[in-house]
């Protein structure tokens, strides 16, 4: 927390964030050109919000790419500011929102679990509905074994999907299709990878939410952020997630 609000204190940095969140997944030298300091006064001002887990660099050829995270100011908003005034969460949920219209969505949050507990938190249909809105993920999680989502709420499945590759407990990736609405099941397959980094007595979870339609529908991935918050509460206190945006869809 201190080194998400200490990379926001600073304007520059700040406006970085408003760059990636016009247009994500930009090169340094698309960045360095919106502003007026040198190549490695903006490389220095990536560092600290890369830092911070408010920025995510994926590579891409030979380009490496900025994508904005928003999953630390979820947590901020779960852990301050909703215990103080609901406006200002409601201002960083639309933050959120706005973030959510590129082909690409990177998430990256640090939970202080093993490999083998998240990986199992992941995968056991149960254990998801404790931070998934209560949506269970039933699969054999095998490569091309069906994924499918269910409530017990809901008249049939809310989603489907098929598993593309399983290695346990570091990497798992999967197909993804909305049903919960006819809006969202035209969208078709979408792609979302799992990467589980054991970093110290943590694991760094990198979520990657693709192949999406440019100007796809927000339902389909604008959940993720209070998904993996509440991953990260269940896993580190046993507790769920009581704040009103975890509460949203269940």
């Amino acid at each position: 927390m201190d080194a998400v609000f200490r990379a926001l204190a600073d304007p520059t940095r700040r406006a970085l964030l408003d760059e990636l969140f016009r247009q994500d997944g930009q090169a340094l030298g698309a960045l360095e050109a919106r502003f007026a300091m040198s190549r490695f006064g903006v490389m220095k001002h990536l560092r600290v919000l890369e830092e911070a887990g408010l920025v995510v660099t994926r590579r891409r050829g030979r380009e490496k790419l900025h994508f904005l995270n928003p999953v630390p100011i979820r947590l901020v908003h779960d852990r301050w500011v909703s215990k103080y005034a609901e406006p200002w969460a409601a201002g960083l949920s639309d933050l959120k929102q706005r973030l959510e219209t590129v082909m690409e969505k990177v998430f990256e949050i640090y939970i202080r679990t093993t490999p083998e507990r998240l990986w199992e938190a992941i995968t056991d249909g149960e254990t998801r509905r404790k931070y998934n809105f209560g949506v269970a993920v039933e699969s054999e999680w095998t490569p091309g074994a069906p994924i499918t989502t269910t409530h017990p709420k809901a008249g049939g499945p809310l989603g489907e999907g098929e598993v593309l590759e399983v290695d346990p407990p570091r990497r798992l990736v999967h197909t993804m299709r909305a049903l919960w609405s006819d809006e969202v099941r035209d969208e078709g397959f979408s792609r979302v990878t799992w990467e589980i980094e054991p970093v110290g007595d943590s694991c760094r979870l990198l979520l990657t939410h693709d192949r999406l339609r440019e100007g796809a529908s927000a339902e389909l991935y604008g959940g993720w952020p209070m998904i993996l918050s509440g991953l990260k509460t269940w896993l580190e206190t046993g507790e769920l997630l009581t704040t009103p945006g975890s509460l949203m869809y269940a």
